[in-house]
């Protein structure tokens, strides 16, 4: 078998390690990039336990994540995180139905890490195990959990199919979720991340890591007409994305300012750079509301999700789209934006409850598109 090909099992020899009186609980664990997580969720959509040991600390003065010192990072955290989860749930690995880990795309140290772990517990328990794509944890977590505009917060019923804006340090995707596994790529970025375009201009400003976070709050306070961003791919018909040119135009800016930079020159910097990014997603979100096979679709639900999905900004704008085109809008809550073990276990749920599981050995993927599910 290649080791790029994950195996799919039929349920049929599985049922008997699933309890019928109670919620199917599975323990799920994130460690595709800078962050350990293990959570534990049941089928009910209860996050019973969610523990996240962020090695940002450890980052923040290389300005980016360090793939050694996190892949180390993740060896130290990973048994005590998994431990945390398991105790706070009340639970012992014995209750646990499934188990569930990111096995790509990411770091592949990081990812490895995870993966032997589960590997190791699923099994020397027996117990059945699931292999997530790190952007269907993302893509199906705010079925788990989410919020909507009318400030509802908590479990709320998703249905497919619904439009994804993905968007994170290392990905930027318009997808059209079908179902579990079934993901049409719509448009995507040509270069550089949204997420990426951050943190490059935040490091520009010697604003520090992670930059989305520390721009979006600059920018509250300033002025997004004070310099003039481009908004790359905005005059093009199709739904893909540039950013590689709004992060060139932030350092030709800079170098003309030829003098120390004052609170306000930053603040005024982050909101026209803020805007810009903005104006492209809902840019390329328009145009694939009027993409024939969203159209066919007909999606009632405009998501986003990722690590990006935590800016005020595009969340406005974004419901403010969803307004218009008469749909509902939904984003994780907050703290289930980024890298974390509780979307990991809601998509190994979602999977193992159609029969996805592994049955033999398989080599974790540093890529694995969405669309090869």
């Amino acid at each position: 078998m290649s080791d790029e090909k994950l195996m799919r099992l039929d349920m049929g020899t599985l049922d008997s390690s699933v309890h019928s009186d109670r919620p199917t609980l599975c323990l799920g664990i994130e460690s595709s990039c800078d962050e350990t997580s293990a959570a534990v969720v049941d089928s009910d959509k209860n996050i019973l336990s969610h523990i996240i040991y962020s090695q940002i600390p450890e980052h923040q003065k290389y300005g980016g994540v360090v793939p050694e010192l996190a892949a180390r990072a993740h060896i130290l955290a990973v048994d005590n995180v998994i431990n945390q989860a398991l105790d706070k749930a009340g639970k012992t690995i014995d209750d646990i139905d499934v188990i569930a880990a990111t096995a790509g795309p990411g770091l592949i140290g990081g990812v490895l890490v995870g993966w032997m772990a589960a590997t190791g517990i699923a099994q020397s328990l027996k117990k059945p195990l699931v292999a997530v794509n790190h952007l269907e944890g993302h893509a199906l977590v705010p079925r788990l959990c989410a919020t909507l505009a009318d400030g509802t917060n908590g479990n709320v019923n998703i249905e497919f199919p619904y439009l994804l804006m993905l968007a994170s340090g290392g990905h930027c995707q318009i997808l059209l979720v079908r179902g579990v596994g079934k993901y049409e790529l719509i448009g995507q970025t040509l270069d550089d991340s949204a997420g990426e375009a951050f943190d490059k201009v935040s490091k520009m400003l010697g604003l520090g890591y992670p930059g989305g976070p520390i721009v979006d709050k600059r920018a509250q306070n300033g002025n997004p007409r004070a310099f003039a961003f481009p908004r790359p791919l905005c005059d093009k018909p199709n739904c893909d994305f540039s950013f590689s040119g709004i992060k060139t135009a932030a350092r030709t800016f800079l170098d003309r300012a030829n003098a120390p930079l004052t609170d306000e020159y930053i603040d005024d910097f982050c909101a026209s750079f803020q805007a810009s990014v903005v104006d492209c997603i809902i840019n390329r979100l328009t145009n694939a509301l009027k993409d024939s096979r969203v159209l066919e679709a007909s999606p009632k639900t405009l998501v986003v999700a990722g690590g990006v999905a935590k800016n005020t900004a595009i969340r406005s704008a974004m419901e403010k789209l969803a307004q218009k085109n008469k749909m509902i809008f939904a984003a994780p809550p907050l703290n289930l934006c980024t890298d974390n073990g509780a979307m990991i276990a809601w998509a190994g749920l979602e999977n193992f409850l159609i029969g996805n599981v592994v049955r033999e050995p398989i080599a974790p993927r540093p890529r694995w598109p969405l669309t090869e599910l």
